[in-house]
C-alpha cells in the first residue's frame, strides 16, 4: 500500500511539473503582448545608455577612430534595419480596438510621406513637428503603440535607431541642485535616434519651491530643439493630467500639439484580447467558458482605471492557469489535450476567488 501510495504521489509530482514548466513557457512567450498584437521573435532592444559623440566637421573623433580599429561596437550592432512600412502598418491594423488611434497614426505617416516628397522636389516644407501626447486609462495601449512609432519612425527614415526609451518621474529627478539635469541627461543620450517615452508626465510638475520636475522639463525641451531631427518625445497619462501638463508650461504647448487618445476597452474587445491570448499559448475555452469569462470582466470592469483594461485581461489570463494547474494537479493521468483546455469550472474557481 505505501509502495503504490509513494507511485501515485510520484506521478502526480511529475504532472505538476510538466504544467508548471508549460505554463510558464506559454505566460514567456505572451508576457507584452495583452493588447492583441502579432507575436514578433524578437524585438528591439534599446541600448541601456547609449552616448552619442560630438562630431566635427571632418568627423574623425578620438571615438570614431577607437571604433575603426575595434570594429562595429555593440551598441551599433544593436541598431536593426529598418522595417517595411506595410508590415508595420499591418502590425498596427492586428491590435484590438484603437479604432481612432489607428486612424490618427496613419494620417501622421501619410503626413509624413507627403512632406518628405516635397523636401525631395523643392518645395516648402514647414517644419513638421512629431512629439505627441497620449491620454488614457492604464492597459489601453499607449506604450504598445509608442514602441510601433518608433519603428515607423525609423522606417520612413526620419530616427536613426527607432528604439523606445521608457522612463517615469523616478528615472528623470534626482534629490539634489544640479543631479536633476545629469539624470536626464543620460536618459535622453540613450533615447537619441529613437523615442522618449514619458510614462504619466504630469508627476514632473506641482512638485513645491524644492522640486527638480522642471529641471527635467528644462533638460528635455532643450533636447527636443537641439536633437529635433532625431529625437521624439511622447508624454503619456490620464486625460485631465496630461491636459494640465501640457498647458502649465508654454514650452510643451509651443512642442506638443498631436494628442491621440485612448479608449478604455469594451467587454468584447477585451474578450477578442482573451481568445487570442488561448489561440497563442495553444488553450482552447468552450462557449460556457467563454460566457463565464465575460461575466468575470463585465463584473472586474467596473472602473476601467483601476482594472486596467487590456493589463486587467492578461492579470486575469494568468490567474486562470493557476486554477486550471490546480485542477489538473488532482487528476491521476492528464494528457496533451487536458493541458490545453480551460474549462468554465477554471473560469468560476477564478470567479469565486476573485
Amino acid at each position: 500500500m505505501d509502495s503504490r501510495e509513494s507511485k501515485k504521489d510520484e506521478i502526480i509530482l511529475r504532472q505538476l511539473d510538466l504544467i508548471r514548466t508549460m505554463s510558464e513557457r506559454n505566460l514567456r512567450s505572451m508576457s507584452g503582448d495583452f493588447w492583441g498584437g502579432p507575436l514578433r521573435s524578437s524585438e528591439p532592444k534599446a541600448p541601456e545608455q547609449p552616448v552619442k559623440p560630438i562630431q566635427p566637421e571632418n568627423g574623425n573623433t578620438p571615438q570614431k577612430k577607437h571604433q575603426e580599429e575595434q570594429g562595429p561596437s555593440a551598441q551599433e550592432a544593436e541598431v536593426p534595419p529598418p522595417e517595411k512600412l506595410e508590415d508595420l502598418l499591418a502590425e498596427l491594423d492586428g491590435y484590438v480596438g484603437l479604432q481612432a488611434v489607428k486612424q490618427e497614426v496613419r494620417s501622421l505617416v501619410n503626413l509624413v510621406k507627403i512632406h518628405q516628397m516635397r523636401r525631395e522636389q523643392g518645395l516648402p516644407t514647414p517644419e513638421l513637428s512629431l512629439h505627441m501626447v497620449f491620454s488614457g486609462n492604464p492597459g489601453t495601449g499607449k506604450t504598445t503603440i509608442a514602441r510601433l512609432m518608433a519603428r515607423i519612425y525609423h522606417s520612413l527614415g526620419i530616427l536613426s535607431k527607432g528604439q523606445l526609451v521608457e522612463v517615469d518621474r523616478s528615472g528623470l529627478v534626482a534629490g539634489y541642485v544640479g543631479q536633476t539635469a545629469l539624470k536626464t541627461s543620460k536618459v535622453l543620450d540613450s533615447a537619441l535616434g529613437g523615442v522618449l517615452f514619458v510614462d504619466e508626465a504630469y508627476a514632473l510638475n506641482g512638485g513645491g519651491e524644492n522640486d527638480f520636475g522642471q529641471e527635467a522639463i528644462d533638460t528635455i525641451l532643450k533636447a527636443m530643439e537641439d536633437h529635433r531631427d532625431d529625437l521624439v518625445v511622447i508624454v503619456a497619462g490620464y486625460d485631465d493630467l496630461m491636459d494640465r501638463f501640457i498647458h502649465s508650461n508654454p514650452g510643451l504647448e509651443s512642442r506638443f500639439n498631436r494628442f491621440l487618445h485612448f479608449e478604455d476597452y469594451s467587454i468584447e474587445e477585451m474578450m477578442e484580447m482573451f481568445r487570442m491570448r488561448c489561440k497563442k499559448g495553444c488553450y482552447t475555452a468552450d462557449e460556457e467558458a467563454q460566457r463565464q469569462m465575460r461575466l468575470l470582466l463585465a463584473e472586474k470592469n467596473v472602473n476601467p482605471r483601476t482594472f486596467g483594461n487590456g493589463r486587467g485581461v492578461r492579470n486575469l489570463f494568468e490567474k486562470l492557469l493557476v486554477r486550471q494547474a490546480d485542477r489538473l494537479a488532482g487528476m491521476e493521468t492528464v494528457t496533451r489535450e487536458d493541458l490545453m483546455v480551460l474549462t468554465a469550472a477554471d473560469v468560476q474557481s477564478l470567479r469565486e476567488q476573485e
